[in-house]
């Protein structure tokens, strides 16, 4: 059988009452989804399904499970050009046979007439036009259902009985029946791998709180694309849905015994849903055509799974288009109320009695192999590589079988382009404090020291490297063998990071001029020529609230003198990105190269008293590396909250490290820029020296244009101030556009 699903497809100061501290608040986004927004189908038409895929799932069988560890979401990959592709053209209007018409007609829904007009006696007589039934079809639903309606022809006619052949016509021009089509594309999908109908829950690695495993299903308030179901509302409702396909329980009856198992765990690293807010879990009676509430919980407060196990014998649910879905009920105005899910497991041949997971697995990828960071510049650790190797890679493992385990060694292997480049021994004695026994129902963590040597290629000769490390784990059962290891990455940039890239919270201090400043300790002297930042949207938006750029030198461990600040004419404001890394660089300003040695911090200096919210990735714990102030940078807290703050110093890593040194022979280049103040027309004229383009950023440090040309038109950028970068000159051109 069959089952269908349609996917459619300069204010500084503020002197408010404010509490000063560092915290938390709620994201209102996950920018980590957003990235893939543009892959929904984009209706043709208006108010029409033009040009939509029809998509027919296949139906799965008994046993359907997923822990999560890899992908099993149904993707719906939009091919106009698939050859196994079909497509059938639908009409708006039909005759009563149900025959389209094609013959150019229009009709009105009102009726109309004949009107006579018998000026000499002042007076007229209507004579309504009879009515033509047709079937009309709506085109913004599917299936199509044409309804026989009743329609009347798009004019009227006036006849004025005092003069010959005094007839006129008036046409209706917006006559509200026309014939319309829309084309519908349909594809059949048999990929039995995939059990999820749809994505709209966050399928990460990071979010809950000490899981079973790799993997978990997360419910919030954000759609499939990491956006809001209602922003800017305080409004509650049910928001994510986590559908099964259907699957054929045509065979099965209630003395087969059909459980129903699953793992939860509210709030984990994220918020915490409310009493109010709930997760539940929902069967579906195919012959009935209803969904039958089953269990639900409310929300809580953070604590480890929990397992629920359900036995179903109930007749309505043995059908072939049997399904389950879980759903939650919470805050729709951002990344609200979450409820984690895990090892979701429909059988028959169970038992009351058969609720042990089977399983030995990971639960957390390894997030990096170097000692301090989780990125830095690739020729910072290339002409440093001696002990830069991490003594402290943590392993997490769990043991959810109801017996001891033996653990045996594992290993951890760096790849690059599929080879292997370097391998360390996950030693049983240290994974498990010479225990060759792992507990029933227990999690072990471990710290591994791969310190010795250097094991990625610091021959490789590219401005940035990236490495796979994969993680194994051995032991006397494999169960589930896909969490038995880890892939991750390990990137080599020109930034420096604690981070993993996912943010779990936002995160700041809050007060008038309170001040934010990261620690780093960089391999080598170098030159810092911006910092990049992860701000996430929040409930509260304060993408429109200011603040500074700001670099520290080191004062005890802890911030001392200011190396750089933005001038107050050049504030800065949080910027919402959606890309890969989902950071926005912040460039010193007038492309300055600020040299740097040893250990230093980067970071803000704010006007309001709200707090910014960037990313916080509670997942690596590194705050003590994190500082705040909140009286004017007298004196400096460290942080309380466990996490990695998403700030990251970047650095020019090829350019020269000496601030203001010019390169040979460009001390003769000179320039004018007019007209300045401009209205939209620049002009460079050169006076010496030979020009080769220029970049024109905005006041935030972005680039705008790019051009090799003497003239460049700003006529549709907004007013403001601009900087203008001459290639191959040191010297950089403010100019303000009017």
């Amino acid at each position: 059988m069959k089952h269908f699903g349609l996917i459619i497809c300069l204010a500084f100061l503020s002197h408010g009452v404010f509490a000063q501290d560092e915290g938390l608040v709620p994201m209102a986004a996950n920018t980590q989804l957003q990235l893939n927004a543009d892959l929904i189908v984009v209706k043709v038409k208006s108010h029409t399904f033009d040009s939509t895929f029809i998509y027919t799932l296949d139906t799965i069988k008994l046993p359907v499970f997923d822990e999560f560890t890899t992908n099993k979401f149904q993707a719906y990959n939009v091919d106009y050009s698939d050859p196994a592709n079909t497509s059938v053209v639908v009409y708006h209007l039909h005759d009563t046979a149900n025959v389209p018409l094609f013959g150019g007609e229009t009709y009105s829904l009102q009726p109309t007439f004949k009107r006579t007009v018998d000026l000499s006696n002042s007076v007229f007589t209507d004579e309504y036009f009879d009515p033509i039934s047709v079937k009309l079809g709506d085109l913004s639903t599917y299936p199509v259902t044409h309804i026989t309606t009743n329609v009347y022809p798009p004019f009227y006619i006036f006849d004025t009985i005092d003069f010959v052949n005094d007839v006129d016509t008036t046409w209706i021009t917006d006559a509200e029946v026309f014939q319309d089509s829309a084309r519908q594309f349909f594809k059949s999908i048999d990929d039995p791998s995939k059990i999820w109908m749809e994505s709209e829950v966050y399928h990460n690695y990071s979010m809950a709180r000490n899981p079973w495993s790799l993997g978990v299903a997360t419910f919030d308030g954000l759609d499939e694309f990491g956006y809001p179901y209602a922003m800017g509302t305080t409004t509650s409702g049910y928001a994510d849905h986590l559908t099964s396909k259907a699957i054929d329980m045509s065979s099965v009856m209630a003395a087969d015994s059909v459980y129903f198992s699953f793992l939860y765990q509210p709030q984990g690293f994220c918020d915490e849903p409310e009493i109010s807010d709930s997760l539940i879990l929902e069967f579906y009676a195919e012959d009935l055509g209803e969904w039958d509430w089953v269990w639900s919980t409310s929300g809580a407060p953070v604590e480890g799974f929990k397992q629920q196990h359900i036995r179903i014998d109930n007749s309505d649910y043995f059908k072939d288009g049997f399904q389950f879905r879980f759903k939650n009920y919470g805050g729709l105005s951002g990344s609200l109320d979450h409820f984690h899910i895990d090892y979701v497991n429909l059988r028959k041949f169970s038992g009351y009695l058969d609720t042990v997971i089977y399983d030995f697995a990971f639960v957390y990828p390894i997030h990096t192999l170097l000692e301090d960071f989780t990125s830095v510049p690739w020729d910072h650790y290339k002409n440093n590589p001696n002990g830069k190797m991490s003594s402290k890679v943590k392993i997490v493992l769990r043991n959810s079988d109801n017996v001891p385990e033996n653990e045996q060694d594992g290993s951890t292997k760096i790849e690059y382009n599929g080879l292997t480049e370097g391998s360390f021994i996950l030693l049983e004695s240290i994974l498990n404090n010479s225990d060759l026994n792992y507990l029933p129902w227990t999690e072990y963590t471990s710290i591994h020291d791969f310190s010795a040597g250097d094991r990625f290629d610091e021959m490789k000769t590219g401005i940035s490297e990236e490495f796979n490390i994969v993680s194994e784990a051995t032991h006397q059962n494999s169960n589930f063998t896909l969490n038995d290891s880890t892939h991750s990455k390990q990137y080599f940039q020109n930034y420096y990071s604690y981070d993993d890239g996912s943010a779990e919270a936002a995160y700041g201090p809050t007060g008038n001029q309170a001040r934010l400043a990261i620690q780093y300790t960089a391999y080598e002297d170098d030159s810092l020529i911006g910092v990049m930042m992860h701000f996430v949207p929040t409930v509260e938006d304060v993408s429109d609230k200011l603040f500074l750029l700001t670099v520290w030198g080191d004062n005890g461990g802890e911030p001392g003198a200011v190396l750089y600040e933005d001038e107050l004419f050049f504030p800065r404001q949080p910027i919402y990105r959606h890309n890969r890394n989902i950071f926005n660089t912040y460039y010193l300003k007038d492309t300055i190269r600020l040299p740097i040695s040893g250990t230093f911090y980067v970071g803000w200096r704010q006007f309001d008293p709200e707090r910014l919210g960037v990313g916080l990735d509670m997942n690596i714990i590194n705050n003590d590396h994190t500082f705040y102030s909140v009286n004017d940078g007298v004196s400096w807290d460290g942080s309380n909250i466990e996490g990695s703050v998403m700030i990251r110093p970047v650095f020019s890593t090829s350019y020269n490290a000496v601030l203001g040194v010019y390169e040979q022979g460009k001390d003769f280049f000179d320039a004018t820029i007019y007209p300045n103040p401009t209205s939209g027309i620049v002009n460079v004229k050169v006076n010496s020296g030979v020009f080769n383009g220029m970049e024109v950023y905005d006041i935030q440090g972005r680039l705008i244009i790019s051009s090799n040309e003497t003239l460049i038109d700003m006529r549709d950028s907004p007013s403001g101030v601009y900087f203008i970068r001459l290639h191959g000159v040191s010297k950089t051109y403010k100019i303000v556009k009017q």
